[in-house]
């Protein structure tokens, strides 16, 4: 066993990894979010140009 990683290290490296993924799936929520806005914009500005 060549590579001896203490407890610790381990632990940090799988909650680093647990963020990234928190981080990522962030953004493609802010994505989809901000898509739904401008769709019910687009839609509220058709209904009073008419």
């Amino acid at each position: 066993m060549e590579n001896k990683e203490t407890r610790q290290e381990r632990r940090e490296e799988r909650i680093q990894k647990r963020r990234e993924r928190i981080l990522q799936h962030g953004r493609s929520f802010v994505r989809a979010y901000k898509d739904a806005i401008i769709k019910r914009a687009k839609q509220v500005r058709r209904k009073g140009a008419r």
